[in-house]
């Protein structure tokens, strides 16, 4: 069986890592499309046939209900996507995102939640199989689901917000799986000019050490695991 061919949907906002590190994660096909920018793949024909087998839509750095046409062509495509039974992986700004235009809501929370943090899984999801019933993954966002879609199911979640959704073949998490040490210090350093506190920077920075990354292995494991669900999925919308 050929790799899963995979559509990533860079919301990122110019020249970031997010690509990379998304590639670097997946074991499959990637063709990226910088969304933000305005780029896209066709669109799915009349009759539901598409030359992708699953979607990873990014973090970005602006909020999911900001007033830009490309986010509005997007929102179309994915609800369109999910209607044909696309499997599709939401990441941080792309979890808050899928949530919203599948029915959901998202607001600011008022603070940060940043650095590594502590996720519960509440539900045996595939999306979550063979991972630990906590674990750590590293947090950088100012928004959160408040209200999930009408039938999602919360996955996931902590003391701050819900980590993790899914809605039939859709997924959201909220954490940065796809982070590695370099990303997390560059992320960090720049909520200086975000308004966070130096000294809450500097404690972010001070934990952000090979050791401590390195236990958010576990984390990773939800890009293998949204493979299999690729693979399984039995709507053949790829293009043959």
């Amino acid at each position: 069986m050929s790799a899963p061919h995979i559509a990533l949907f860079d919301a990122s906002v110019g020249e970031t890592p997010a690509e990379r590190n998304v590639r670097r994660e997946l074991d499959a096909t990637v063709t990226a499309f910088k969304v933000s920018e305005g780029e896209f793949p066709e669109w799915p024909g009349a009759d539901g046939s598409w030359p992708y087998d699953g979607v990873v839509v990014s973090g970005s750095q602006t909020a999911v209900y900001d007033d830009e046409p490309w986010m509005e062509t997007l929102g179309e495509l994915v609800v369109d996507l999910h209607e044909l039974g696309v499997p599709m992986l939401g990441i941080c700004w792309g979890h808050q995102f899928l949530a919203q235009e599948l029915g959901g809501c998202v607001d600011d929370m008022g603070e940060y939640e940043l650095g590594y943090q502590r996720i519960e899984r509440y539900d045996d999801s595939p999306l979550f199989a063979s991972m630990p019933g906590e674990f750590v993954a590293f947090e950088t966002h100012s928004d959160e689901v408040l209200r999930l879609p009408p039938g999602a199911v919360e996955l996931a979640g902590n003391e701050t917000s819900c980590q993790a959704f899914s809605l039939g073949p859709t997924f959201g998490v909220q954490f940065h799986p796809e982070y590695d040490l370099e990303t997390v210090r560059q992320v960090v350093e720049g909520k200086r000019e975000e308004g966070v506190p130096a000294e809450r920077v500097e404690a972010v920075l001070a934990e952000a050490t090979p050791e401590r990354h390195a236990e958010t292995e576990a984390a990773k494991r939800v890009f293998e695991n949204f493979l299999a669900v690729v693979e399984s999925e039995p709507i053949a919308t790829a293009a043959e």
